[in-house]
């Protein structure tokens, strides 16, 4: 389910490095190879990320388990986000490409192996090691992409989650088709897409040498950052949990209540890739339309007809839900490039760091919500769990006038 830039010399991460030819030229250039090669290393791993939420109602079939414990793995995979601060603050001082270059050949070859776990346990390792992987490229891809973003952090955001919105998209439809073709024994053929895909980043994502000072190595620390901003902090924490609960019950349980409800899993895996596909298009120009509107007005934007639309899906039956679907995947999906472009432009000279913190604050909040959800689904139906996702957000929609505007690009 991730940020970025304001001047390359603000944060200089030595793998992200501009082939410019001067400092102040590289600050204003936005490196379009770079951008795109990085983001589709994403789309690669979250393909495979993909796979859990579409695989949830079989795991309850052949384990026998509640929503809360099949909710509880995606808890697995989340938890070594908690590590994203180190993994940032790593990034922060020494070549990271390699947390990019790798990840989708790890996750790859543990998400393609769930098919064959014979317990539980097995299928925690698995998730836990496919997680910090996530956690790897997730705390370094956005920053090395924000630092070869010139002034359009906000567009390359959006395509950065472009291409993990294009892998949430195409995995479940990948796993949808190839359980019934390959039965889940068959799995681990899906892998080669991983392997393949790191060794052409590595082929292809060279280091570059660095221009400008070390800004992230002798700068000002991010608890100086920090300082007197602790209402924007308490606000974008409420945010995030915001989006949390938007995404948490979509996301993670949308197949499931669809399978629980009398669907097909085809039907269901198709429904989720639907709300992702939607979803490519609301991260494309979450971010390139906030660089030009504000950061408040985009986000106000997104969550207001999430809530609407959460509630009109749950009305709906049928094949009508799917153009709910479409709304919902362009509103709720379109938030999360906005949010890493304002934790960016607040901590901009510890941007890697500062983005570790946010993603890992973020997965932390998912994984409490999740559960919470998945036990709400247990006792009362995962129905009165998507109306409490729906509720939640509204709450927080004051809140946006405490959120610093971004000045509109010119």
């Amino acid at each position: 389910m991730t940020v970025a830039d304001q001047r390359v010399a603000a944060a200089a991460v030595p793998a992200a490095a501009l082939p410019a030819t001067s400092p102040a030229a590289e600050a204003d250039h936005f490196d379009t190879g770079r951008v795109t090669t990085i983001a589709a290393g994403h789309w690669i791993h979250d393909s495979y990320t993909a796979f859990l939420a579409p695989m949830l109602p079989l795991f309850k079939q052949t384990l026998g388990l509640s929503n809360t414990e099949a909710g509880l793995l995606s808890v697995f995979m989340q938890e070594a986000s908690l590590a994203q601060p180190l993994i940032g603050r790593v990034a922060d001082r020494f070549s990271a490409r390699y947390f990019v270059v790798f990840a989708p050949a790890v996750t790859g070859i543990a998400m393609s192996l769930l098919g064959v776990a014979p317990n539980y346990l097995f299928l925690a390792i698995l998730l836990t090691i496919a997680g910090l992987s996530s956690a790897c490229i997730h705390a370094v891809g956005p920053v090395l992409v924000g630092n070869v973003s010139g002034k359009k952090l906000g567009s390359g955001m959006s395509i950065w989650m472009v291409g993990g919105e294009a892998g949430r998209f195409i995995g479940p439809l990948v796993i949808g088709l190839a359980i019934p073709l390959l039965t889940v024994r068959r799995m681990p053929v899906l892998m080669i897409g991983g392997l393949l895909a790191s060794a052409a980043l590595l082929l292809t994502l060279k280091e570059r040498p660095r221009h400008g000072p070390e800004i992230s190595r002798s700068g000002t620390s991010l608890r100086a950052e920090m300082a007197g901003k602790g209402r924007l902090l308490a606000v974008l924490v409420a945010f995030i949990t915001i989006h949390v609960f938007m995404s948490a019950a979509l996301v993670t349980y949308l197949p499931t209540l669809l399978h629980d409800e009398g669907e097909s899993f085809w039907l269901s895996s198709v429904a989720l890739s639907v709300l992702q596909a939607a979803g490519v298009v609301g991260a494309l120009f979450g971010g390139t339309l906030s660089d030009r509107l504000g950061r408040r007005r985009l986000l106000f934007a997104s969550v207001l007809p999430t809530s609407i639309f959460m509630f009109v899906f749950l009305a709906a039956t049928g094949w009508s839900r799917f153009p709910i679907l479409v709304v919902l995947g362009l509103t709720s999906l379109s938030i999360t490039p906005v949010m890493m472009a304002l934790v960016q432009e607040s901590f901009p000279k510890n941007r890697a760091l500062a983005n570790g913190f946010y993603m890992a604050l973020s997965f932390l909040i998912r994984s409490v919500v999740v559960i919470l959800l998945g036990r709400l689904g247990d006792l009362f139906g995962l129905r009165l769990a998507f109306t409490v996702s729906a509720i939640v957000p509204l709450l927080g929609l004051p809140l946006l006038r405490w959120l610093p505007e971004k000045t509109r690009a010119r």
